[in-house]
């Protein structure tokens, strides 16, 4: 059977869909079970990564698990799930654990603990290290709803927006096809783009006009104050600061798992053109 963390997020959902379709076994976790929304035969639990208390009766009878990046107690639940008899964990980390100070990094650090903290278990590791999800641009979605603009730091930023479904896509190639373990992966999506250009890109598919109110980095740390701690709101600024400019580099490494390219941001945003429509 194979275990999904963190249930509620876009890429687990896309996943379950996956494993259901192929009549894999499968469990669902998350910390608040009751907000699942599952097939009648796929068996929710509570597992909070939080909380060691919950991982034993999450990993009973469990092979496979996706796991969900949190680092706080991640070396019991690695010592748990070997002790459970899982034979293989795929973790969703992130790509931020290749950037020259990782460790030093409030975003990079925990997903390299938990990395590690896998890798170096007995039990066969496979890593998927997604650069920025297209999803990310759901932040944006409340001020171009309300006809406002978006506040950006830096609207030159690039990234490598990628869909949560080949993020998925890729973590079912993974647990499924054993030619793909005990590797480390890092996934993009097929263009380096401008938050700029992602956003003409959502004004075309929406067909309504969005602009841009560039903001210096404190006082768009002050409006997303309520929502972003200080040390997250900082990584972030330092990351998009490093890539003003700077295109990213791509991989192909979604078309070699899943034998198909990435889907392009203006895919994602047409999936979710009503989440941005007044």
């Amino acid at each position: 059977m194979i275990l999904i963390t963190g249930g509620r997020g876009a890429v687990a959902a896309h996943l379950l869909s996956l494993l259901h379709e192929h009549d894999l076994a499968v469990r669902v976790a998350s910390s608040d079970p009751g907000k699942l929304e599952l097939p009648q035969d796929v068996p929710s639990i509570k597992l909070d990564l939080t909380d060691p208390a919950t991982f034993p009766a999450a990993l009973a009878g469990i092979g496979s698990v996706f796991l969900y990046a949190e680092a706080s107690h991640i070396t019991q639940f690695v010592a748990e799930a070997a002790a459970a008899g899982v034979q293989h964990i795929v973790v969703l980390s992130s790509a931020a654990v290749l950037g020259p100070n990782a460790e030093n990094d409030h975003l990079a650090k925990g997903h390299l603990d938990v990395e590690n903290a896998a890798w170096n278990s007995p039990i066969t590791t496979t890593i998927l290290r997604p650069g920025s999800f297209s999803g990310n641009a759901g932040a944006w979605a409340w001020p171009i709803k309300s006809g406002r603009p978006v506040s950006l730091p830096f609207p030159g930023s690039y990234n490598d927006p990628i869909h949560e479904k080949d993020v998925a896509e890729a973590a079912f190639a993974v647990l499924t096809k054993p030619r793909f373990q005990q590797q480390k992966y890092t996934l993009s999506g097929p263009e380096s783009l401008t938050f700029g250009e992602q956003i003409d890109q959502l004004s075309q598919v929406t067909g309504q006009p969005i602009t841009i109110k560039q903001v210096s980095p404190e006082e768009w740390k002050q409006e997303m104050a309520e929502y972003i701690p200080d040390l997250y709101a900082d990584a972030l600024i330092n990351w998009w600061k490093s890539n003003d400019g700077n295109p990213t580099p791509l991989t192909h490494t979604i078309e070699e798992l899943t034998g198909h390219p990435a889907r392009t941001f203006a895919s994602w945003a047409q999936d979710h053109a009503a989440d941005f429509k007044h």
